[in-house]
């Protein structure tokens, strides 16, 4: 069934790039023109950067990794925008491809049905509200993208006597300082970036005592590659200009492309990962559980690097630190440390955070009473009397689609939910015609980046399917996923590197080896850097339309030049990411790894005419073994049969080449 006409639910980041790859998907793919109308319910683009927007905002993603492929932010930019320079960017985007006049602002979605039966291919029938007319109207069409976002309903927590403090209000409503209001105690609720930026406006504004409270911990970590100074006793200084972007850091080869399914699956490379964060945080900060972060760490069931969204709005971590430091007892070998490698300690003059438990509940007369913990933090505010004039609560949102809640009336069966989305996250495999673009969350990148290959992907299956290269294999569903324990609220994590990789997998937009140093031979000016930044570089979405269906001339340009630029900011030691510790070292490892595994399944294959189970663990830790209910599954029609194309033998056809490649590369 030809697919026509297709509505957008949403205006933020992940609505507009999926709007500019339907309208644009017939210059690449070779489909027919499609309509496509976008509904937005505020005055303006953005979504959370239009509307929940407050003073001092900056991204916690690089510039290099957030912005859209194919419109870059400017040179002379700093790596880390604005927020409300990143909506002027939005609104740039929105202009440059010609966005408007298929974007209807001021229009609330009411409800989405199924028709039933299907008319003229239209599959649903979106109901909405446009503020203008008061008046709903409907659009009948045979696919829709839902973009609203994670951040639309506030989640609030109960704590019971919340009532008996002067202002409650959740960040949502949080737009600066003047809202703390002048000598107040202001309570801040939550570990997370949003949490720690209010802390530190607080903190930092005209306010009589600053607290944060927390639940669980959380993991402080550094935007860009930490520059401390070497043998500071003798006066050394860190070293100078701006280290490369911390999203940036990470080497594709070994690390995402030629990894064997044994090795991508297991638990390995999340334990090598998680011993070198906490390894380089203590060598360079003195404290492993989180960037220059003497308390707070998480709890010890959730310390884990396959477990966490990291907290990348560190102003905050030496103002929760300060009361601790020269308290704690940290020994002779911290000390030391000190005396030969050390990140600077920002100052923070008289002013601290004061590091708090959760609220067990709130007095009739506004006293605090938190829960009882061992952690050092209860202990220093445990006899304290603190009586918040106000509590911002930075809980986080919750995930609601009111659109949904009406069931088509003639008996159309009700749609699934972001969280049900089990085809790479992006739709269910009953309903491919509903995509759910931007509700997985990567723990260290950005969500809109991975907005736009989710919407490459989805438009690609939508519009010409046929142009996969290869059925959508479901074994390839959960090595990207983070490993979430059952009773956490969030489910939705992925490693934003990985994830991205198989993407472009599924899509043949990754590069392979020979393919990467082809285009390094060419004699092309600077086409050396390419095969440099495929194996060394991160997996930004430019390098992923060098080839694919989505290939763009625009993309080389970038790889050589503005990855290449990001590339060379990397040092050979003692930084966070650079060339040693988190290019270098992995490859090293790893690379020998997948050879000795690709020995092993080909040995196994030879012997017993069968690939070895591979299935891995899928997000609780159940091992998935091939052979399961999900080897061989039929999704969207199409049979997902063996991973590779090459009957288990190779590591090609899930990262970097389809199977035949394989084969030419066995």
């Amino acid at each position: 069934m030809a697919i026509k006409k297709i509505a957008i639910v949403g205006a933020g980041p992940a609505g507009l790039v999926t709007l500019k790859y339907l309208l644009t998907s017939h210059h690449f793919l070779g489909n027919e023109p499609v309509e496509v109308k976008l509904f937005e319910a505020e005055d303006g683009v953005g979504g959370t950067f239009y509307a929940r927007m407050y003073e001092d905002g900056e991204l916690v993603s690089s510039k290099q990794l957030t912005c859209f492929s194919d419109f870059r932010a400017r040179d002379d930019e700093p790596d880390f925008l604005a927020a409300v320079r990143y909506r002027e960017y939005l609104t740039e985007y929105a202009t440059k491809f010609q966005l408007w006049p298929h974007i209807q602002l001021n229009t609330r979605v009411m409800h989405i049905t199924r028709k039933v039966p299907a008319k003229d291919g239209a599959r649903h029938v979106v109901t909405y509200l446009p503020s203008e007319t008061g008046k709903e109207e409907q659009y009948e069409c045979d696919a829709i993208a839902i973009c609203c976002g994670l951040h639309v309903t506030p989640n609030i927590p109960e704590i019971p006597g919340t009532e008996n403090v002067p202002t409650v209000i959740h960040s949502s409503q949080f737009k600066s300082r003047a809202q703390f209001g002048e000598d107040k105690t202001v309570m801040v609720m939550g570990g997370g970036e949003t949490a720690s930026d209010v802390a530190y406006l607080a903190v930092t504004g005209n306010t009589k005592q600053t607290l944060m409270c927390h639940r669980y911990g959380f993991h402080f970590a550094p935007k860009r590659n930490l520059n401390p100074a070497i043998f500071p006793i003798f006066g050394g200084k860190p070293k100078q200009g701006l280290t490369i972007p911390l999203d940036n850091a990470r080497a594709s080869l070994f690390d995402t492309a030629y990894v064997h399914p044994l090795l991508r699956n297991s638990y390995a490379m999340w334990v090598f990962y998680n011993r070198y964060v906490r390894f380089i945080l203590w060598l360079t900060t003195g404290t492993p559980g989180g960037y220059d972060q003497l308390v707070g760490e998480p709890n010890p069931e959730l310390d884990h690097v396959s477990k966490m969204f990291f907290t990348k709005a560190n102003k905050a971590s030496a103002y929760i630190s300060k009361p601790y430091r020269g308290v704690l007892d940290t020994g002779i070998i911290e000390r030391l440390r000190q005396c030969i490698i050390q990140q600077p300690v920002p100052d923070t003059g008289d002013r601290h955070i004061d590091l708090a438990p959760w609220p067990e509940r709130i007095t009739d007369d506004g006293r605090v009473i938190f829960r009882k913990t061992q952690r050092p933090e209860y202990e220093r505010l445990k006899n304290e009397v603190i009586k918040p004039d106000m509590i911002v609560f930075c809980t986080g949102y919750r995930q609601e689609f009111p659109f949904f809640n009406k069931q088509n009336a003639s008996g159309g069966k009700p749609y699934a939910l972001a969280n049900e989305a089990d085809v790479r996250g992006i739709w269910h495999h009953d309903d491919p015609s509903v995509g759910f673009i931007g509700y997985l969350r990567p723990n260290l990148g950005a969500i809109p980046p991975l907005a736009e290959m989710q919407a490459q992907l989805w438009v690609l299956h939508t519009l010409a399917p046929e142009k996969l290269p290869k059925p959508i294999d479901p074994r390839d569903e959960l090595h990207f996923r983070l490993w979430h324990d059952k009773e956490s609220r969030i489910h939705y994590g992925v490693d934003h590197e990985t994830y991205v990789y198989q993407l472009s997998l599924d899509m043949d937009s990754a590069m392979g080896f020979w393919e990467a140093i082809g285009r390094g031979l060419t004699g092309y000016e600077n086409a050396w850097r390419i095969p440099l930044v495929w194996a060394f570089g991160a997996n930004l979405n430019a390098k992923m339309r060098l080839r694919g269906p989505w290939k763009w001339s625009g993309a080389e340009k970038i790889v050589k030049g503005e990855m290449w630029e990001a590339l060379t900011r990397r040092r050979w030691f003692f930084t966070v990411s650079d060339v040693f510790w988190l290019s270098a070292l992995p490859m090293a490892i790893f690379g020998p790894i997948s050879f000795a595994c690709w020995v092993y399944a080909t040995i196994f294959w030879i012997v017993f005419g069968r690939e070895p189970g591979y299935g891995g663990y899928d997000s609780y830790g159940n091992k998935i073994m091939s052979g399961s209910k999900m080897h061989g599954q039929v999704i969207n029609g199409m049979h997902a049969g063996n991973t590779n194309g090459t009957n288990g033998m190779g590591t090609n056809g899930v990262n970097g080449m389809n199977g035949k490649k394989a084969e030419k590369m066995m």
